[in-house]
């Protein structure tokens, strides 16, 4: 059979690998603290014809002789741009400038997760969770409380995180800071839907990965008011799923072509 088949059929996966990558990023354009992925390809060994010769006082060297066998799919990587800001003016809207996560948890002893993406709200207990009930923690571990039957009339959140409430005497008070947690290697987490993430081994947490830190500590900044939006742009989608499509139909040929030639061959015996 033909090397150049199976190279086709090699083609064909890796392209549509890509485009449902495509489409999984055009699918979240509107995603709050999304994050884009893309394909990488990496061609298959190759198969040795011919050794490289080594020169001599009369003869040159020569070069190795090979036929590549086909592509296939490196790494899908999660590309951790930042996404484009949308002002809400909303006081539990969080977006965070740098590269950081809000640590979420459903409650004490289950799994922390990380997000980038800060749309929270107060539920009846006056915690800040996300739209699936997940807690926000504080730099301690713990869940953020602002309760305003407990005599609080008013709160802000600065850039450092820092979470200053008002109560009915007009008292400030100013204990609570967000945390985040900060990654050596963001790629390293592992996406686990609505816009979580669990870490990983290859992750490298910046301090154990249910301890969270300041975000001055971070070198971040917490926006209050704003979202982080997808990173994804449209533009770039549009052209690399042309790119995909030319590539799956290009593929689609070497196996028509290869198939021709099979016939030919067969016909030779008529």
């Amino acid at each position: 059979m033909l090397r150049s088949m199976y190279s086709g059929i090699a083609g064909l996966r890796g392209f549509q690998t890509k485009l449902d990558v495509i489409g999984n990023n055009i699918a979240n354009v509107n995603t709050v603290g999304f994050k884009k992925g893309r394909v990488m390809f990496q061609d298959i060994l190759s198969q040795n014809v011919q050794g490289a010769g080594a020169s001599t006082d009369t003869k040159g060297g020569t070069n190795p002789v090979q036929i590549g066998l086909g592509s296939s799919i490196g790494s899908i990587d999660t590309v951790f741009s930042t996404g484009s800001p949308m002002t809400t003016n909303l006081p539990t809207d969080l977006s965070i400038e740098g590269d950081a996560f809000f640590m979420v948890q459903a409650g004490d002893g289950t799994p922390v997760y990380y997000t980038r993406a800060g749309n929270f709200t107060r539920d009846s207990s006056g915690f800040l969770v996300n739209p699936q009930g997940y807690k926000l923690l504080d730099t301690a571990g713990a869940p953020i409380q602002i309760d305003q039957s407990a005599g609080i009339v008013s709160y802000s959140i600065g850039k450092d995180g820092l979470i200053t409430t008002v109560d009915e005497a007009g008292e400030l008070t100013s204990d609570v800071t967000i945390g985040v947690m900060k990654f050596n290697n963001p790629g390293g987490l592992k996406k686990v839907g609505n816009s979580l993430y669990e870490t990983t081994v290859n992750a490298g947490p910046a301090s154990t990965p249910d301890a969270p830190i300041a975000p001055a500590d971070a070198k971040v900044s917490i926006i209050a008011g704003q979202l982080e939006m997808s990173n994804v742009d449209l533009s770039e989608e549009f052209t690399e799923m042309i790119v995909a499509q030319r590539g799956f139909q290009a593929n689609s040929r070497i196996i028509t072509t290869s198939d021709t030639v099979l016939e030919e061959l067969v016909n030779l015996k008529r």
